[in-house]
């Protein structure tokens, strides 16, 4: 397994939810009886009673988030010698426990500082960029969430357990897998035991799905660890979910991008494809040369207003289509965003221009000549 330290992956914006639970985790841990017994090193049994009626009461067991209600014996955190030896005396409890808050409680306990530090060093590296994406409230729903998930899905595997639940690696395991399938190619500095604990740059599908691999292995039992008494199966389940929400966000945003209307048209802006049918008649009915003129050049001048109205016709259907280009009523394309008509609609104006030039120069010979 790699140690990450740094994602080479800028965000837009700070990361404050992220800052946030961060600083709530290691809060709550100094005020919890575990802080003082593992700084010391070595906890009485007065302590250890003490830590494990803490957890019962806060934190979350399999037997209670199954059956929806309290166990009706738990450790009191006093400690007591009996026919057995010395061990931590149990009673009715006296409060009122709800299950579903304990799911939500646990995933601010840790069980000692290696337990918050790992955790919390996830949660630096990876969670920026996932509340980046998300945006802040719903990074933080999708935080709480990946941890419910993660905490039942445990409970419903050990329905019978009455081992307490703690820490935020079930909620963490979703923002590892949501980061994954949004950034699978990010590069991210990693310490590899097997190479000296050398920094290496890693992707993060490498980094992440090793991870996923090695706790799925944990599970299953075909890999065996020394950690002590860890929830690998809470990991899957977070992360699983965490692929899942982040699939479902890609693929929202992918589809909207693509559906994404065309910039709407200013109110003051004239509909020139409104005016181009107008234009074309008012063209085609103008004054026209009078005698042998008017049969010489009417089809010449017939064919350039046919290939303008045309080029008028085409160049409207794709405003209308796009909703980017717009013709002028002289039959000039032009962007919205001012860029010039391409060249091909140049040389085709020219070119009608020329065509239907002498037609206007008969005209205005005709005009002058009629007087006399």
């Amino acid at each position: 397994m790699v140690i990450p330290v740094h994602d080479v992956n800028p965000v837009r914006r700070t990361p404050w939810v992220t800052y946030a639970l961060i600083v709530a985790n290691i809060v709550v841990f100094l005020l919890t009886p575990s802080a003082p017994v593992t700084v010391t090193g070595g906890a009485s049994l007065a302590q250890t009673c003490r830590q494990q009626a803490f957890f019962d009461r806060y934190a979350a067991i399999p037997a209670e988030l199954t059956h929806n209600r309290q166990l009706a014996r738990v450790p009191i955190g006093d400690a007591a010698v009996g026919p057995q030896g010395a061990g931590c005396l149990v009673g009715p409890p006296s409060y009122r426990k709800s299950p579903v808050l304990s799911a939500f409680f646990s995933m601010f306990l840790h069980g000692g500082w290696l337990h918050l530090l790992g955790n919390m060093l996830f949660l630096f590296v990876f969670g920026n960029n996932v509340e980046d994406r998300f945006g802040r409230l719903r990074y933080l729903l999708f935080y709480l969430g990946c941890g419910l998930v993660a905490t039942y899905g445990f409970a419903l595997a050990n329905r019978n357990s009455t081992e307490v639940l703690i820490g935020a690696s079930g909620a963490i395991a979703g923002v590892l897998g949501a980061y994954i399938v949004l950034y699978p190619r990010a590069r991210v500095w990693s310490l590899v035991p097997f190479a000296f604990f050398i920094p290496l740059p890693l992707p993060a599908w490498a980094v992440l799905g090793l991870w996923f691999l090695l706790q799925w292995a944990y599970t299953a039992g075909f890999a065996v660890t020394s950690a002590g008494s860890v929830a690998y199966l809470a990991h899957v389940y977070g992360f699983v979910a965490g692929v899942v929400v982040a699939l479902v966000v890609r693929g929202l945003t992918q589809d909207r991008n693509r559906r994404a209307p065309p910039p709407p048209r200013r109110s003051n802006e004239p509909n020139y494809c409104a005016t181009s049918t107008r234009h074309s008649a008012e063209t085609t009915q103008g004054t026209r040369p009078p005698g042998d003129e008017r049969s010489r050049e009417e089809p010449r001048r017939r064919d350039a207003a046919r290939a303008e109205g045309a080029e008028r016709r085409r160049g409207c259907t794709r405003a209308q289509r796009a909703g980017q280009t717009r013709i002028r009523p002289g039959g000039m394309s032009q962007r919205r965003w001012g860029a010039a008509p391409s060249a091909t609609l140049r040389t085709r104006l020219a070119s009608s221009a020329r065509a239907a030039s002498p037609a206007r120069s008969t005209q205005r010979t005709g005009a002058q000549r009629r007087p006399g």
